[in-house]
């Protein structure tokens, strides 16, 4: 049997990545040379080994001789001395410059003339590292993420010093391991983590200000995004520490204040509250290590709500686009009488007919009954006039992103409505007060940030203004829970929780596409495959609509001032060629003509 390509790696410390890159190695056929100055963490290693292993057979993606072939390939070792062999040296030891450039002198000492160097840095610079090695054109950077078993993709660096040989060599090597290699050049986070820890540190500076809870914006990220886990859980996971070294590294290259660490990551880890492994970060654990939460004094307490909730029997929904009427059908099958008004009579029936099809589907596909969907087409009425609404308890406003149309139609509501009735808007991006204040009542008025579609997507975001009455919160709160939504609270400012920590990240990566740093398709790829997003940031700007995320983004940009907010000068070109995304047949990409 051929010897397989770069047959003898040498993985430099164990920890929890060099474990899972060793494991990876030696699954794949690899000769793998553990390295790690503590016994401990060699024995670590291979029980970690042993274990995985065990767990494949039992699933039977292994058999019993492929785990000890697996478990013979693997040797540990406590000196560097150990990496003469090696083709390839993996260095995982933490991230200080000092300590990875003490490994590389040592390796520049033991290793042979052809082996490559690799350091698995996300943070520090590579040239800098190779720079100050012996051969700096066989030094470069393989990035992978964790649990590096699992995640498909590596990051292949390469500085100005390193040779395309060594550049080929390891990305055919990761391709051969069943990972998916991007090749880029060096700078801070490279592609995946350039653009999620932007947006880590924007939710950390969040949660500092007291906008919104640890709770509520983990829980808007995941269910508004469909992000595996939520910011402040992913930086307990990450490492509060690594997480700051990783944004001083980006503040220092970039300057721009978004990337500048949030104050309670230094806090935090000053006082030794890490994260996960520390036991306690962001959030409390019941052991160091452990991924279990457990209370603590900042845990909400779930019975606790200011105000009593008003009794809500009849609501209205005002508008005929497809948010309307995705809100009217979420109200109806929680069993509220609806009345869906729209400009005109016809509208408003063509909105539910709209509903009917939707429920038709469900049907269809064995999720509800013919007579639950008979019923809830019965509880909307269809009007052509405002003053249907005169009987509602509840009116929320879904008509077209334009201030002067929704305080036009809260002028209204608030001449129609019954005294007592609660006006909900479910603007994304404009000032709910702005709302409140066309009216005779803003103590009455509130935000219902409903997320498209409105039937599948679980999150509401409420939106309390400084003069909503604690009674107005605590029954849009009840109402969210009542229709089987999560509600998060937020205060009234642009982008609420979730576009203002979405549209950044996006921005940033229209930013990155514009600085010829990464291709369109290995940026979203990186980001789909190395940070768990559902889609990547330019399938999702397609999708979302490139003027409706122009918008929100010069919203953003107007509110914080920031100058790293500022629309990627890309996306305002694309908009004004009309390149909207799939709705205009072409945005980011080209899409064919339904």
């Amino acid at each position: 049997m051929d010897r397989p390509f770069l047959s003898t790696v040498a993985v430099v410390g164990l920890g929890t990545m060099g474990t899972g890159i060793a494991e990876v190695l030696a699954r794949a056929g690899r000769e793998v040379i553990g390295i790690d100055t503590s016994d401990e963490a060699a024995r670590q290693a291979v029980a970690t080994l042993e274990a995985s292993t065990a767990r494949a057979v039992a699933r039977e993606r292994i058999t019993e001789q492929e785990r000890q072939d697996v478990l013979a390939r693997f040797r540990t070792f406590t000196e560097l001395r150990a990496a003469a062999e090696a083709d390839l040296v993996i260095e995982v030891v933490p991230e200080d410059y000092e300590l990875k450039h003490a490994v590389f002198r040592g390796l520049d000492e033991v290793v042979k003339p052809s082996a490559v160097l690799a350091t698995g840095t996300n943070a520090l610079s590579v040239t800098r590292l190779a720079a100050d090695s012996a051969h700096p054109e066989r030094v470069l950077g393989l990035h992978f993420f964790n649990p590096a078993p699992a995640m498909k993709l590596v990051e292949v660096v390469s500085s100005v010093l390193t040779s395309p040989e060594a550049v080929d060599a390891v990305t055919r090597l990761a391709q051969e391991l069943g990972k998916e290699p991007i090749r880029v050049g060096d700078r801070p986070g490279f592609v995946a983590d350039g653009l999620l820890f932007g947006y880590l540190n924007q939710a950390a500076a969040m949660y500092e200000s007291q906008y919104a809870t640890r709770e509520d914006i983990d829980a808007a990220m995941k269910l508004g995004c469909g992000l595996p886990m939520g910011p402040l859980e992913l930086l307990d996971l990450i490492g509060v520490d690594t997480a700051r070294t990783v944004l001083e590294a980006m503040y220092a290259e970039s300057r721009d204040r978004l990337h500048a660490p949030a104050p309670i990551l230094g806090q935090l880890s000053r006082a030794g509250l890490t994260g996960r492994k520390a036991g306690r970060g962001f959030y409390t654990y019941d052991a160091p290590g452990s991924a279990t939460v457990v209370p603590d004094a900042l845990t909400p307490d779930a019975g606790a709500q200011r105000g009593t909730a008003r009794a809500v029997e009849k609501v209205g929904v005002a508008g005929s686009g497809t948010m309307a009427s995705g809100i009217a059908e979420v109200f109806a099958k929680a069993g509220y009488e609806v009345v869906l008004i729209a400009r005109s009579q016809e509208k408003a029936e063509k909105a539910t007919a709209r509903i009917a099809s939707s429920l038709d589907r469900s049907v269809k596909k064995g999720r509800m009954s013919q007579e639950d969907r008979d019923a809830t087409v019965a509880r909307v009425t269809p009007a052509g006039t405002p003053d249907a609404l005169a009987d509602v308890d509840l009116a929320v406003e879904a008509v077209a992103e334009d201030l002067g149309i929704k305080q036009e139609l809260f002028a209204t509501l608030d001449r129609v409505c019954k005294p007592g009735a609660i006006l909900a808007t479910t603007t994304s991006s404009l000032p709910v007060v702005a709302c409140a204040r066309a009216t005779s009542r803003p103590q009455d008025v509130i935000g219902m940030h409903f997320f498209n579609p409105a039937p599948a997507m679980k999150l509401v975001e409420v939106v309390r203004t400084v003069l909503t009455d604690d009674d107005v919160h605590a029954t849009v709160r009840e109402v969210t829970s009542r229709v089987r939504k999560h509600p998060v609270d937020c205060g009234d400012r642009a982008g609420f929780i979730v576009n203002a920590l979405l549209f950044p990240y996006l921005n940033n990566a229209v930013k990155m596409l514009e600085e010829h740093y990464a291709s369109l398709e290995d940026i979203d790829a990186a980001m789909k495959l190395g940070g768990g997003y559902p889609m990547g940031p330019f399938e999702l700007l397609d999708v979302v609509g490139l003027d409706v995320s122009l918008a929100i983004e010069q919203v953003l940009h107007r509110e914080f001032r920031e100058p790293g907010l500022a629309p990627a000068p890309l996306l305002e070109h694309l908009v004004a060629a009309g390149c909207l995304g799939r709705k205009s047949g072409r945005g980011f990409r080209e899409y064919a003509r339904r």
